[in-house]
Order: structure tokens, then sequence, then C-alpha cells
């Protein structure tokens, strides 16, 4: 189906939504993107972007600029919370060793001057109330105007506007575990790795961004007491700080340089049942939000916007083309999450002995079959969704 002058309004202005705008621009589409915002900034944090992610961006022809803005990684440490290693894994190992850190300010803002290159029309300060369906879907906004349109994208995140138009109402639960995210000076010139010190109950990620100058930390703690979903609510840092105190002096040292941090809930929601219908889709964590265990938020966005367009240019209708995207991504997405789920039990291991034996056998995984370990994520980082 030719998408030329087909108007396709997205909304939301994250990366899911802005890959999507561009990989529509691109085969013809006419697209208005609506963020709510004044404007599109991200606050500090980091990301990563896996050789599956790269993909897409090298599909967009974005590629490049994200190579500018980013780290490079080399390797992923596995420690234990003391700071003994457990097993290094070797990125380079991948088929595709293109694995980038990168501050999520930067990849938003290279989307966006993307999508504006492609000719996208980026509409900001427009508050999505309600959006009906229909062969012309009706998108509502707060003034009390409407935007008809031929296909509307729902790119709204977790708190969507669309998703309970096409689902109902479907609830989240807490699922004990808090993160903070913070960027601290990276003062010990830590080199482009990642590291994630695992101990009884919590772990910490960390991993350089921009030109290597600043660290990344993301440090998840199981509890019972609630945190507000949303990873933008400023925290106390002693807090941060007494949560790990017990934690070797590589990591304390690390938090204590932290002057800012941000504190949210993990919830768990529900894979949507319904991702499209009546000329409406969701993509990213709209249709499927995932926990940060996998790291694989920003490159399950991606994917999905390349997909969507994809099907759509590939299919004899808007319905064929939303129908046929579900199917090739959902299956996939809930893996994804299934091993993210996964992981937090791998880090967060409390008794003793069982973490001093699951320690050990991946240290000597690591040792005698270093290519074996990476063979591991074949499945994950291997795929290409712009050749499938």
């Amino acid at each position: 189906m030719s998408l030329l002058g087909m108007r396709v309004v997205v909304i939301g202005a994250g990366i899911g939504g802005l890959a999507a705008a561009r990989a529509l621009a691109l085969r013809g589409a006419d697209v208005t993107l609506l963020e709510q915002a004044p404007e599109i900034t991200e606050v500090g944090a980091g990301l990563q972007i896996s050789p599956n992610g790269m993909a897409v961006l090298r599909a967009l022809g974005l590629d490049r600029a994200l190579q500018d803005a980013s780290v490079r990684a080399r390797a992923v440490c596995l420690k234990d919370h003391r700071g003994a290693a457990v097993v290094r894994l070797d990125l380079g190992r991948l088929d595709d060793s293109s694995y980038h850190f990168v501050h999520r300010a930067d990849l938003i803002d290279l989307l966006a001057e993307g999508a504006r290159d492609a000719g996208v029309k980026i509409r900001l300060l427009h508050h999505v109330t309600a959006v009906d369906g229909g062969a012309q879907p009706v998108v509502h906004l707060a003034t009390g105007s409407r935007i008809t349109a031929d296909l509307v994208l729902g790119a709204d995140g977790l708190h969507s506007v669309l998703r309970p138009a096409l689902n109902g109402p479907q609830a989240a639960f807490f699922t004990g575990q808090v993160a903070w995210r913070a960027i601290v000076p990276n003062t010990e010139g830590r080199g482009p790795e990642a590291w994630v010190h695992m101990g009884p109950g919590r772990h910490i990620v960390s991993y350089p961004l921009r030109d290597g100058s600043a660290l990344n930390i993301v440090a998840v703690q199981e509890r019972k007491a609630w945190a507000d979903e949303g990873w933008n609510h400023a925290d106390d840092p002693d807090n941060l700080r007494a949560a790990f105190a017990d934690f070797g002096e590589g990591p304390r040292a690390m938090l204590d340089r932290v002057t800012e941090a941000r504190l949210w809930g993990l919830f768990r929601h529900p894979v949507a049942r319904v991702w499209q219908g009546d000329h409406l889709a969701l993509l990213g964590d709209a249709a499927h939000p995932t926990l940060p265990f996998l790291a694989q938020g920003a490159s399950m966005a991606l994917e999905d916007a390349w997909v969507l367009a994809d099907e759509l240019a590939r299919c004899d209708s808007v319905a064929a083309g939303l129908a046929a995207y579900q199917v090739r991504r959902e299956g996939r997405v809930r893996r994804v999450i299934s091993a993210a789920n996964g992981n937090a039990w791998k880090y967060h291991i409390g008794f003793a002995p069982l973490r001093m034996a699951a320690h050990a056998v991946m240290r000597i995984g690591g040792a005698v079959a270093p290519d074996r370990m990476m063979r591991q994520f074949a499945w994950l980082y291997d795929h290409d969704v712009t050749k499938d």
C-alpha cells in the first residue's frame, strides 16, 4: 500500500513516536506529531541501545548521529556487591558489536531532528484528551479543537490516552521494587563498560555517557514501601546511599558523588491485549511496558516504529498492515519482557550460598566458554527487524 499522502497523527514525542514519525514520513506519509509539553526535552538519564536497536537507527539514516552522541560499549561486567568480578561479557564477541550508551536527551534530540528533516510537523502544547476510532479517526485536544487523520498512533507511554480506548482500563501492580536514577562525574576514568553490582535484594548498574566524563547510575532495591510510578520524582541522595550502605567501597564511592537523585516505583503492566484497530495503533510503552532489567525499552520502541511503518507499506490496507504489525511484534516483546523479569531475580539472590553458587557458575562459564556466554543473547541482539 502506498503511504503517499496518508494523514498520520502520532501522539507523544518520545523515542517510539519520533522514530515512527520519521519512518512513516520517509515513506511519503503526511505526519503530524502532537506533544503536550512546551518543548521536546528530557531530564538527565542514560540508556542503552543494543545492536537490534542500532539496526533500526541505521535503516532510518540516524546511526552516525547516534555514534557521535554516544559511547560505544565494549563489555558488560557483572560484579558482586562488594566489587569482586563475577564475569565480563565481551560485546566484541557479538556478530554486530554496535552497542552504545547514550544520554536519553541526546537520542531524543537526534530523533526529533530526523523527524523534522523528513517533513514531520511537530506540534507542542497539544494535550490529547480522547481519540475516536473509525475510517477517519478523530483526536480531541484539551483546547476543544479536533484533528482528523487516516491513522492515529499512540506513542504516549505508560499513561497512554489511546491504550484504554482499545483495551479498556487495565491495572498495574507494584513489584516491590524501587529504582533511583542519577548522573555523577566519572572521576575514576571508567572505560566503556557497564558494571552491574549484584547484591541481596538490590543491584546497581553504571556506565559512562557522552564523552565519558559522566556516569549514569540506576540503583534498584526490593522493598515493601510503595513509591510513585514515573521516574522524575526527586529524592534525598542520602536515602540512596543508606539503601546500599553495605556495598563495597567502589559502589559506595560512586554513590557518594550523587547530588541529585530521582526515585520511582517499578510497576508491572500487562502487555496490551489489543494493539490496533479502527485505524488506531499503540507502540512502545503504551503497548508493552517493560521493567529495566534487560535495557531493552528504547530498542523495543525503535523496533516497533520500523515494523509498523514496514507493514503498512507492505499490506494492501491500513487494517491489514496494523494487524500484521501486532502479529510480528507481540511474541518478541513478550519474550523480552519475560527475560527482563527473570533478570531481577538473578541480580537479587538473597540466600548467600545460592548467590555464591550462581556467581561461581557464571565465573566458570566466562572463563571456559566465553563465546557460549554471549550466544545466549543472540536471539535478542542479532534480531534485525529491518531485514525480516
